[in-house]
């Protein structure tokens, strides 16, 4: 066994829901601590899904998923060849620990972030540096420059950041850039974007043709609703993109999930409707905060991380209720999803009700 595997603390996933469920004796659980669209899926989807050939299951799908390529191409304005596709960002995280780094180099990160960006580093011998974040939970974009050495391959900014929720402008993030050496990869993980206003002008969706050194990264889990499709893809200067598509598994991103995406893209006011609906009901968590008193980071996704006294106790107290939310990502400060407006009123009512 490889000896930066041996110390390892894994990304542990969260327990089934029925399986909690049942744990607690409840009837009824809402998860809303894993960033789900609270919405579903789009009912293309489900149609697209349901006309697929199944004839078809014991060949091997499109290796190069031409036609959702040729999709995603012309949604995003960028060249096809530029983009790679993946089994979620998971995939895309280990693909690109393990192209761009060897033992002992180090990556750089502003925390608090997605654990996952720390553990594929370690996975390769790599060394973790944290840059803590602004008070408000800003990325400290100076704080990071000092912090690139020789010894620092990788930079990964996640933006909406998770699991502080806050935006960086595109300005910000393409002058950071500019300052990085070139041989420091820049990894811009926009997960959760098209939750942020004016989305179209805070992506870095065309620094990659400009920067060879910067790739940007998307998913259809979220806004999309295909969390259990598991599909994502990267877009890479041309320098770089033939190189990731050598190493990615040839079949990695099945028939099915190509499918869904297709559907899922050919329905743009399934995105809408539901962006819409988080943007209305994260307003009204923002101002729920405000009258309680709560410190909370501004939030541009679909959960919005806040501070509570007795966070351990109160977290404790939902999921007794029938509420899931996320914790142990700092000391003191919880995640929730932003949910139905229903979960949403009700889960407020607990918080007011909840005494330590």
């Amino acid at each position: 066994m490889k000896a930066s595997i041996e110390q390892l603390e894994p990304y542990v996933p969260e327990k089934p829901l029925a399986t909690l469920q049942a744990e607690l004796g409840l009837t009824e659980l809402v998860r809303l601590s894993a960033n789900e669209n609270p919405y579903g899926t789009s009912p293309k989807v489900a149609t697209a899904v349901k006309n697929w050939d199944f004839t078809q299951s014991n060949r091997y799908p499109d290796a190069d998923a031409q036609e959702l390529r040729q999709a995603v191409a012309q949604q995003q304005g960028i060249d096809p060849n530029s983009i790679v596709f993946s089994v979620g960002l998971d995939e895309m995280i280990v693909m690109l620990s393990r192209t761009f780094l060897a033992t002992n180099d180090q990556v750089l990160v502003s925390a608090p972030t997605f654990s996952e960006y720390g553990l594929h580093a370690e996975i390769e011998g790599g060394q973790l540096i944290s840059v803590p974040t602004l008070p408000n939970d800003h990325v400290n974009f100076e704080g990071l420059m000092k912090a690139i050495k020789p010894r620092v391959k990788m930079v990964w900014l996640c933006n909406p950041n998770n699991p502080t929720g806050t935006v960086e402008s595109l300005a910000a993030i393409e002058a950071f850039v500019q300052q990085v050496p070139p041989e420091t990869m820049v990894l811009i993980d926009e997960a959760y974007i098209d939750f942020t206003p004016g989305a179209a002008q805070v992506t870095a969706m065309q620094l990659p043709a400009k920067y060879p050194n910067v790739v940007v990264m998307r998913t259809f889990s979220k806004a999309y609703g295909l969390a259990n499709f598991r599909i994502g893809y990267a877009v890479f200067n041309t320098k770089y993109a033939t190189t990731m598509q050598t190493i990615r598994l040839p079949y990695n991103v099945n028939s099915l999930a190509q499918v869904a995406a297709l559907a899922a893209i050919d329905d743009p006011n399934f995105v809408k409707q539901t962006v819409q609906k988080n943007a209305t009901e994260r307003a009204k968590w923002m101002a729920f905060f405000d009258d309680q008193g709560v410190t909370y980071d501004q939030s541009g996704a679909n959960f919005i991380f806040f501070k509570y006294p007795s966070a351990t106790q109160l977290a404790d107290y939902l999921v007794h209720h029938g509420y899931l939310i996320r914790t142990g990502l700092r000391p003191g400060w919880l995640r929730l999803t932003v949910g139905t407006a229903s979960d949403n009123q009700q889960l407020q009512q607990l918080i007011r009700d909840f005494k330590a």
